[in-house]
């Protein structure tokens, strides 16, 4: 166990301190010399949230104030799935690991960015290829083992209005982009990637109802992050993501706060 210890020490220090591409990268941000780009909405009662089922607005309520008691302080009430929000590998899976027992190692990696906004403007209801992906790589070299890819679909910019955010068809219908089945499929076979993350309310596209995204994700055992914030401010590849979940004992998912730290 001793040994196990060091070993893991070491690699934590490798990959914050080490002299690589991303060398330093921790160290700098402590010092206030890396550029940090929060990737989390505030929580409050205008989140977006899944529409359907007993899925409810988040709730803030104040139970004790300065002036009364001497102390602030709050309750709140929320879905797993509201806001910014990580999507655990039990979500979708029976016997696959639920929200507190993502372990530290899935939770930094290095960030993949894939921008697809061209497409999305022109189609709400376009899901990322593996065309998109292989073009990404073209350009940008193979995507790592090991990273958490991301999709900025520019929906982000409708976030401060759900109606337009979820964006109901007259069938009652959402219409918002996301990957596709054989997008998810050759991430997790072929790039080894530790978990996907998107700015909008699914990993799936809005009019999806068989879920192919979240099973193919969660049934490799890894996670989904939704209505991440501020993607359009990360550079294709070299930023460093930390992702802190909510630790709900047995829990599907919930909210989370998620850093991108960028080298100098």
């Amino acid at each position: 166990m001793k040994i196990f210890l060091q070993i893991f020490t070491l690699g934590l220090t490798l990959l914050f301190f080490g002299r690589g591409s991303s060398a330093g990268i921790l160290e700098d941000a402590m010092e206030g010399k890396a550029p940090i780009i929060d990737l989390t909405y505030p929580l409050n009662e205008k989140n977006a949230y899944w529409p359907v089922g007993n899925y409810t607005p988040f709730k803030y309520e104040v139970i004790a104030n300065i002036k009364r008691d001497r102390v602030f302080s709050g309750r709140y009430s929320t879905p797993e799935h509201l806001g910014t929000h990580i999507d655990a590998p039990n979500h979708f899976e029976l016997n696959k690991p639920s929200v507190d027992q993502i372990p530290f190692e899935q939770l930094v990696g290095h960030a993949v960015v894939i921008d697809v906004t061209d497409k999305t403007n022109k189609d709400a209801d376009y899901v990322l290829l593996l065309s998109d992906i292989l073009l990404w790589e073209k350009v940008n070299e193979q995507i790592p083992d090991g990273a958490i890819v991301l999709l900025n679909t520019g929906w982000g910019k409708r976030w401060h209005d759900f109606e337009i955010y979820k964006n109901k068809d007259n069938n009652d219908r959402m219409r918002f982009p996301g990957y596709s089945k054989e997008a998810a499929v050759f991430l997790v076979e072929k790039r080894h990637i530790k978990g996907i993350g998107i700015d909008t309310l699914s990993g799936d596209c809005g009019n999806c109802s068989d879920f192919q995204v979240h099973h193919v994700i969660n049934g490799a055992g890894k996670f989904i992050l939704e209505n991440v914030a501020n993607l359009d401010k990360l550079p294709p590849r070299g930023a460093t993501l930390i992702i802190a979940p909510i630790k709900i004992e047995g829990g599907s998912g919930g909210q989370c706060r998620i850093w991108a730290l960028l080298p100098r």
